[in-house]
């Protein structure tokens, strides 16, 4: 069977992706949190007032915030692709 994984270093990614997770890693995690549970909110004052289909559309960005909030806390700790950090450790190790 054939092993298709992508070693930690070996790919990068491109110079978009870099500038917006550059920009969106100065967001704080509780952020996205907050518009998560106010998109709830919103959404359970949609209800009560009886409008269900605006309901459940706003309803439905809780959990696209929530995997933005997950993204970005891991962009925050591990980086984009990991090649900096490759490197550094193969240039100590050549030295």
């Amino acid at each position: 069977m054939t092993d298709f994984r992508v070693a930690k270093g070996k790919a990068q990614e491109d110079q978009v992706t870099a500038a917006i997770e550059a920009y969106t890693s100065q967001i704080p995690s509780s952020i996205y949190l907050g518009l998560a549970l106010a998109s709830m909110a919103v959404s359970v004052g949609f209800q009560i007032a009886g409008k269900k289909e605006t309901s459940l559309f706003i309803g439905q960005w809780a959990a696209p915030f929530l995997i933005l909030g997950i993204y970005n806390k891991l962009v925050k700790q591990h980086g984009s692709d990991g090649a900096e950090e490759n490197q550094t450790v193969e240039e100590s190790q050549a030295a």
